[in-house]
């Protein structure tokens, strides 16, 4: 019973992650600017990632693949918001013509 109700439960998440990642890719194609389509694929990342990398977890509940999966979730957690940022500062800082694409804040 407790393994059927795990399946499903994993399954939904993984239909969720798969439904944010398309998602994403349709605000990459949509959005006409650089930032935005980084914010869309940023967000899209990480939920996307946390929903399916639950998902297996789910699958493999009391195992050690389950341990794997959820250092592999923490680690890209940590690290896809800081790549996403850096990539977004990085076109601020070298795009000449940002100011007539989107507004920008100065700090």
């Amino acid at each position: 019973m407790l393994n059927n109700i795990l399946t499903a439960a994993g399954l939904i998440f993984l239909v969720f992650g798969v439904f944010v990642f398309f998602s994403a890719v349709l605000g990459l194609y949509r959005f006409d600017y650089v930032l935005n389509r980084m914010h869309a694929a940023a967000v899209g990342d990480a939920l996307g990632i946390f929903c399916i990398l639950v998902g297996v977890i789910l699958f493999h509940a009391p195992t050690l693949s389950s341990m794997k999966a959820l250092l592999i979730l923490v680690f890209l957690w940590i690290t896809s918001p800081v790549a996403s940022h850096l990539i977004a500062q990085v076109e601020t800082v070298t795009n000449p013509n940002l100011k007539s694409e989107c507004k920008v804040e100065k700090r």
